[in-house]
């Protein structure tokens, strides 16, 4: 009888793989643990444990793992459990998964060596080529080299056809070498050596050091620096204060008055304690917090429904630091890096060094360093701030999730599978943990508010902003008019410039919000009338001025600024259109004195850029902030009294059944900025049509208008939330055979659902990076079996695959689409 593991690897494949293992290696291994496997010809990977047996494998034989990476699991099983859930539920493989949530750091690398093969033997050797040759003589002399070393060593980039050609000889073979990714961060302390210790070998020590002043002089700072008990100060630390090179440091240390020791560090500290209590609640939100504790105690997630600056934050922090007090873990999910900023600036303050945050700007050391505090369950990792991928930590006491801007389509993964929403599967990682779960929104999904309405949530609302400060006042300007009589400059109609030049007099700060970054989305010839497009994609190249490129969104494609028309040689060239650089341009020309900044992808590209241009803004360093959606999510800003949306239109008007409720979102959102603390906010929005119904909610804020609109109507064509949708996405670069395959897809679906099926048509954007693209969408009525549908899909595909023809085209499936 042998004994065996079965194996996750982190790759896209259908199941997981059996590995064999000795009794001593059997009873050491865990579910959650990794291991060295394996997998195909030379190539290791690390795998995650998730079962032991006893039973082999029947369609192949088991191969013997290489290594076991952990003493102790690092993935909980809990979290199996949750990936499982995952995979079945997004229609992935939980290989996916498990590359997606695990930091990389965890992933070993497998870096491939070539040496001399074992039944090679010295002979004839006339019959190679000069560059074989080359490499045979180099690996007599060495035992492997790597593919960087072959490359150097014959002075070309093409070596794999070289490499490949000696290994069908049996001249050479492949190995491959694990490589740990992880190493943690040590740096040098010193401390005071025994023999100086005590107030004799103080004495003694100092009248030693006194004809070497440096030393004498690092000496009495570190004596300064620990005060009455000797501690070990950081070498870095002793340096800048001393201003010396490390020489004297380093003779304290030969004359044993110092001793060194490597100490372990984390990369990112959030150090010290609480300084302030949590503010005292006001009237609404105690009733809110009583609300949230009663839909608690009948085990329900609670959606808190209150307006922008409400001080829904204030609720949250009552709610965490009960958590706290009762031992236990803490997530805080938010749909944007740049929210953490100020969010951490505003918790540490009440729970100093109990916060963590996670989220990929972070590199894959310091990630894998709040994954191993969480797992420990390190009080320096009780409150967790993160966006979507700070889900799959390890908790082991998780007592409350709380969902911020619940609403924000950031919450949905599109690209690496799984294409998971972190709200949804936040709830159910809570409810397998016993956890609670609180969303909050000013302006809530349908999708959630309608589990409100059906009982299935609780709901607290706060129905005024903090302090009893009025909603802003949002007036609607009509371009239409203002362009008939010419009350317009560039992008700025009359009551936008004369409403900022009062703010900037006033010494208020103005955002601005345009949701398209770059200079503008084309460039056009005005003779012929061509526009430069991306060779990969079917979309107009979008110029940036600040760079002269015209750069594609899509593929990351770019080219440099044309100065005539590649149709027609016309130096007539023109943009179309409006991006957030034109528009920080205009401003810097109509308001010259004032300072202004952008905020949009192309700024915020670096590790701590968010930070920077908020704190900036924050400090008044920026009268005037252009920017994108990053904006309109949650920010904070005392002196902000005026928003400006310079066009509306382009929100409403996309091609999709949820823009008017993402439009009514965002605009509200956006305008939440204006008038947060003291006086009435003042909001424009510029618009071609001023009397569209979403504007017009907008501008008195009815929320509850918007949302029984938008449910009458997707109740009459049935769309979320009174039905599931699944989305079959097809790509191939012959869009002949993309179009052929994708008929006989959906034609299959459509013999089992009939008028459910709509599609397959192609999207707005119809080819990225040279693959064509064509969409189905099937819409499961609530009441319905969604896994007896999904298997019925994965048949489909099983069915499809089998056809040779077909067997290239990739299809990808999207469960719960945004």
């Amino acid at each position: 009888m042998g004994y065996f593991v079965e194996a996750i690897l982190p790759l896209a494949l259908p199941q997981t793989f059996t590995y064999k293992v000795n009794k001593q290696e059997y009873d050491h291994l865990l579910p959650g643990m990794r291991i060295a496997v394996p997998f195909g010809k030379n190539r290791v990977y690390t795998a995650l444990v998730q079962k032991m047996h006893q039973t082999p494998p029947q369609a192949y034989e088991a191969k013997e793992i290489e290594y076991i990476l952990d003493d102790a699991p690092i993935i909980t099983q809990t979290q199996l459990q949750h990936w499982a859930w995952i995979s079945k539920y997004y229609m992935c493989h939980i290989g996916e998964v498990f590359k997606n949530a695990i930091p990389t750091a965890f992933l070993l690398e497998s870096e491939t060596w070539v040496c001399l093969s074992e039944d090679f033997t010295t002979g004839d050797e006339s019959q190679l080529a000069d560059d074989e040759y080359l490499l045979l003589e180099a690996l007599q002399h060495q035992s492997a080299l790597r593919i960087t070393d072959i490359t150097e060593i014959l002075e070309k980039k093409t070596v794999l056809p070289v490499v490949n050609r000696m290994i069908k000889r049996g001249i050479v073979a492949l190995q491959a070498e694990i490589k740990e990714r992880y190493r943690p961060k040590m740096s040098r302390y010193v401390m005071l050596n025994h023999v100086a210790d005590g107030e004799q070998g103080l004495v003694e020590t100092l009248d030693g050091l006194k004809r070497a002043p440096k030393q004498y002089k690092t000496f009495l700072v570190y004596l300064d620096l620990v005060g009455d008990e000797p501690k070990p100060i950081k070498v870095s630390e002793l340096k800048k204060i001393t201003q010396d090179s490390g020489q004297a440091i380093k003779g304290l240390v030969k004359k044993r008055i110092f001793t060194e020791e490597m100490i372990q560090e984390d990369r990112i500290q959030y150090t010290g304690e609480a300084v302030v209590q949590p503010s005292q609640l006001n009237p609404e939100q105690e009733l809110a917090l009583g609300t949230i504790q009663s839909a608690f105690g009948e085990n329900k997630v609670c959606l808190l429904h209150g307006v922008t600056s409400s001080g829904k934050t204030e609720v949250y922090v009552q709610l965490i630091k009960e958590a706290l007090e009762k031992g236990e873990q803490v997530l805080y999910l938010l749909p944007e890096i740049a929210l953490t900023t100020q969010l951490i600036q505003r918790l540490q303050k009440y729970f100093g060094s109990y916060l963590a945050v996670y989220h990929s700007k972070f590199n894959i050391q310091e990630r894998a360093e709040v994954w191993q505090h969480v797992l420990e369950c390190n009080a320096k990792a009780q409150l967790v701030i993160g966006a979507r991928s700070s889900l799959f930590l390890p908790f082991q006491n998780l007592g409350l999730v709380i969902v911020d801007e619940e609403h924000e389509p950031s919450f949905k993964q599109h690209d690496p599978a799984p294409r998971y929403h972190a709200r949804d599967a936040a709830i159910v990682l809570a409810k397998s943990m016993n956890a609670q779960v609180l969303l909050g929104s000013a302006t809530p999904s349908l999708e959630t508010y309608h589990n409100v309405l059906q009982g299935r949530y609780g709901l607290a609302e706060i129905k005024k902003r903090y302090g009893q400060v009025p909603m802003p006042d949002i007036n609607l300007v009509d371009l239409k008019e203002q362009q008939k009589k010419k009350r317009i400059k560039g992008h700025f109609s009359e009551p936008l410039r004369l409403a900022m030049e009062g703010t900037l007099t006033e010494g208020k700060q103005i955002i601005l919000f345009q949701n398209r970054r770059g200079f503008a989305p084309v460039m056009e010839c005005t003779d012929c009338g061509h526009c430069p497009q991306c060779p990969n994609c079917d979309v107009s190249l979008t110029y940036h001025a600040y760079k002269r490129q015209l750069r594609c969104h899509y593929c990351g494609y770019y080219s440099a600024q044309v100065s005539k028309c590649h149709s027609c040689s016309s130096e007539a060239l023109d943009t179309k259109g409006l991006g957030t650089e034109q528009i920080e341009q205009e401003c810097q020309e109509l308001f010259p004195d004032a300072r202004v900044g952008r905020m949009d992808l192309d700024t915020t590209r670096a590790k701590h850029a968010h930070a920077k241009i908020i704190d900036q803004f924050t400090s008044g360093e920026l009268d005037i902030l252009v920017g994108t959606q990053m904006l309109s999510k949650g920010l904070d800003f005392k002196n902000v009294d005026l928003v400006g949306v310079l066009h509306a239109d382009g929100i409403l008007n996309f091609p999709d059944f949820r823009s008017h409720e993402r439009g009514y979102q965002l605009l509200s959102q956006v305008s939440g900025r204006a008038g947060r603390h003291e006086k009435r906010g003042k909001v424009l929005i510029q618009t071609y049509n001023p009397y569209h119904q979403i504007l017009q909610q907008v501008s008195i804020h009815d929320y509850e208008s918007m949302q029984r609109e938008q449910m009458y109507e997707r109740r009459q064509h049935a769309y979320p939330p009174f039905a599931r949708l699944i989305r079959v996405t097809f790509k191939h670069k012959d869009y002949s055979k993309l179009e052929q395959a994708s008929e006989w897809f959906v034609q299959g679906m459509r013999n089992l659902w009939q008028d459910r099926v709509l599609g397959p048509v192609p999207p707005a954007v119809s080819r990225v990076r040279n693959q064509y693209i064509q969409v189905a969408v099937l819409k499961v009525p609530k009441g319905h079996d969604l896994a007896t549908i999904k298997n019925s899909i994965k048949r489909i595909e099983n069915s499809f695959n089998a056809i040779p023809y077909y067997r290239s085209v990739r299809i990808i499936f999207d469960v719960d689409p945004i």
